[in-house]
Parts: structure tokens; sequence; C-alpha cells
């Protein structure tokens, strides 16, 4: 137990009230209630509800002193309750009801006013519902907002400042959703990959009661310090949290963070990107496993010139007026590409030969308005994990005949085994050839998105 302080004094003698932010080994919010000279107390993990529609669990726990309530500090380690605590809010309280099974209260607060009921259901668990409506405007953080895309192409001419640009950062879009402390990572396919990689989980713990949804990429280093798709392909569909967590100690990752989509309550995908980023710079993100990277004025060649130097993946220009557009491919951000790259659906593979063992190579193809285009094999790239890793997944989705629109030339086609079209990965190449092939075609890895958003690349 810390040191007691001052009593909190209630004004005209009304009971008093506090809410502690305590930040021990998960975060939650301890709410006490003043009554009979001792705080009533109750442990909420996600802090109290702001709306209706909403209850949160609310685990009662021990009465503590009057002096209590004024304390903010820290618990040191090996004493209960070890952390990090704050007084997140404080005032008076008019109480309606209270029984064993039900409190009743209006909270007058410095950041709350409002009413609430505390109900118990089993045990020392608690449900506490707000009564009032939430606060004119606010908005709950949206269950789903799906990445905006960029369009493929060159760096778009200047004038003035109507462009900002970012690096193009080789990994995996995430977007984030983060409220009463617990994050939600989601993939551009709508998986929930929070799983995954629970060295970001900690940002919840790091925003408190702050709620956001951020939209970011996920990035692997290679031995050099470069992000590297390769080297996050061992993060990437990992289902199993015992797993990611003793991965995340040999291959770590970190979120870039390059955009805020809902601030507080608020939408903000009508905003200007440029007052966007203002508003995600003002947050001061920044920890082990999470950043933001700056965002550019300009001139573009000179970033995309630099981008070169450091052995990244190219730019991202974005117009500095554009809103964010959920789910749509669009010219306001366009991606630059120092190297030509193309996601592809993998439709077959090939018999090895030689030393191979597995498959030869990947028949692959493109989304059209026809259904799959062939675009050609890919028999390049592959390490002997990744070759048993993609195999694993492609035997169970063995099929009878080519899922391709079309025909598959027969030197392709002769000793192949046919998968229905559920897969998608990365492949590097050199061109494209009159008969829309991929020329010199190399694998990269395996991407979480759904066949089809994948769209070919000029």
């Amino acid at each position: 137990m810390p040191a007691a302080g001052a009593r909190l004094r209630g004004r005209r003698g009304a009971p008093t009230f506090v809410i502690q932010e305590h930040h021990a080994r998960r975060l939650h919010w301890d709410l006490r209630l003043e009554r009979d000279g001792v705080y009533v107390s109750w442990a909420v993990p996600k802090g109290l509800p702001t709306d209706k529609a909403t209850n949160h669990l609310a685990v009662h726990v021990e009465d503590h002193p009057l002096e209590y309530g004024s304390f903010q500090g820290t618990i040191p380690k090996g004493e209960y309750g070890a952390g990090e605590v704050a007084i997140w809010d404080k005032g008076t309280y008019e109480s309606t009801k209270w029984t064993d099974r039900e409190v009743k209260f209006h909270l007058h607060g410095e950041r709350v006013d409002a009413r609430y009921v505390l109900f118990k259901t089993k045990g020392d668990n608690w449900m506490i519902h707000r009564e009032d409506p939430a606060p004119e405007g606010w908005q709950p953080v949206p269950e789903l907002v799906l990445p905006m895309l960029a369009v493929a192409g060159e760096l778009p001419a200047e004038r003035g400042r109507q462009w900002r640009y970012e690096f193009k950062w080789d990994g995996v879009r995430t977007i984030t959703y983060v409220e009463g402390g617990r994050v939600r990572l989601v993939s551009r396919a709508e998986h929930d990959r929070t799983a995954a990689y629970p060295e970001i989980r900690a940002l919840g713990d790091a925003l408190g009661s702050r709620q956001l949804v951020l939209d970011g990429e996920i990035i692997a280093l290679d031995a050099a310090g470069r992000p590297s798709f390769e080297a996050l392909q061992p993060r990437m569909l990992v289902d199993d949290a015992a797993r990611a967590r003793r991965l995340a100690a040999t291959v770590p990752v970190t979120y870039m963070v390059f955009d805020l989509l809902h601030l507080d309550g608020a939408s903000t995908l009508a905003l200007p990107y440029v007052e966007r980023r203002r508003l995600l710079d003002g947050l001061g993100l920044g920890g082990d496993h999470w950043t933001v990277p700056a965002s550019h004025e300009g001139p573009g060649a000179d970033l995309l010139e630099a981008a070169k130097g450091a052995g990244l993946e190219g730019v991202v220009a974005k117009r500095a007026d554009s809103p964010y557009r959920p789910g749509q491919r669009s010219g306001d951000w366009v991606k630059v590409k120092l190297q030509r790259t193309q996601s592809v659906v993998i439709g077959g593979y090939t018999q090895p030969k030689g030393s191979r063992s597995g498959f030869g190579a990947l028949l692959v193809g493109i989304p059209g308005p026809e259904g799959l285009v062939y675009a050609g094999k890919v028999g390049t790239g592959f390490s002997e994990q990744a070759i048993t890793e993609l195999l694993s997944r492609l035997q169970p989705l063995r099929r009878a005949v080519p899922p391709f629109a079309g025909s598959v030339p027969s030197t392709d086609a002769a000793d192949a085994t046919w998968v229905e079209p559920e897969l998608v990965g990365e492949v590097r190449f050199s061109e494209w050839t009159r008969a829309g092939r991929l020329r010199q075609a190399a694998w990269l890895g395996l991407r979480d998105v759904a066949p089809s958003d994948v769209v070919r690349e000029t």
C-alpha cells in the first residue's frame, strides 16, 4: 500500500469519488465511491462506458481508506497492484440507490458528469452501465474501416504544397483499433491479427483511455537493418498466441503509423491529409514497437533518391488536401516503386525437378473481368522453409481443373497440380511480356489480402 495522501474534500458535504488510472499488470481504472468512511471500490478494465449501448465489466474489490483517493505515483514492484497510478477524474456524486446488488449514482467530475448504474452479475463481477446519452456529437470507435489504397505511378508534378511524401514500407497493412486500453489489429483482408503481434498490444496501455483508429504498416528488419517482407513472413499468418510470443523475441516487429482515422469520439476521415497528420503527430506516439515516421513536403525526387540510398521500396505521394477514402484505390495516393512488384493469386504448382523438393514453380494469375487471368510461373526466390510452408497450405486446396479463365500454355500445365485460388503472394519481376506474363518473377512471400483485392500494377 502506498503512503496515504490528503483526503479529497467534497463540496457542501457531498460524498466524493475518484477514478484512478492504474497501469498494473493489465491497465484498468479504479472507481472509488465514498460511503460510510471508506471508498467502496471497483476495478473497471475498460474504463467507464461513454454511451448507453455498451456495458463494461467492473470487479468489486476491497474497500480503501479515504486518504488513498488522493494518491498518484508508483507502487513498487513486489507490492500488491505494482505499477503507475494517476488520478483520471475526481469530484462528488449523488447516490439514488445503494443495495448489495445495485448502485445508482450521478458523478460530478472534472471529466465526467453523467449518471451510471452498477449491477452485480456473479461473485465479485459487476457491470457498469451509463444511463445518460453519449455526449453530443460523440461517435463510437467503428467496428471496421477498410484501408485506403494507392495507385501505382510516377512522381506527381509538384505545384506549391499540393503533395506530401512518405517512405514506402515493405510490410503488411494493418488498421489498429484502440479503446479502453485494448488494441485490436485487423489486416487488409479483414482478418483479426491481434494475437500475431503481441508486442504491439502494449500500445493500448500507453494510450490509456484514448479512443483511436490508426492506419499503418507492420514491418520486420533484415540482418542489415532494412525493412524486409521476407523477414516478416514467419510473423504474418501466425494464429497461435504462444508461438507468436516466442517469435516476437526473435523476429520483433514495428508498427509504422502513418494515418489517424478516429480520435476520441470523432471520425477524422473527412479531414484533409495534412490535418490528420497534424493530429497524429500531436499524439506523441513512440515506443519500442511503434512509431510515426515523418511526412515530407518534398521535393519528391529527393525523397525517392533517399529511399533508394536506404534500400527502401520507394515512396508514397499523398495529396495534401485529400480526405481518407475507406476501401477505395484513389489517385490522391500514388505509390512510386524503385523495383517492380506485383501481388498474384496462386492457381497451381508444378512438380519439383532435380534436387528441389516440394514443388517446382507456382502458377499464378491476376483477377480480371472474366475471372483469374494466367500471369505465368514463379520458380525462384523460395527458401526451403517457404516451400514447406506453402505446400502445407496448398495441398488442402487441390482441385481437378485449372482455376484460370482461358487457357494455360501446355508447357506450363503439363505436370500441374491445380488449387483453389485463395492464397495471395508478392513477386518481384522485370517487366510484362506482350502476352501479359510476368518476366523473371521471383517470390517474395505470402500476403494477407483477399484475392479480389489484387490488381495488375502498371
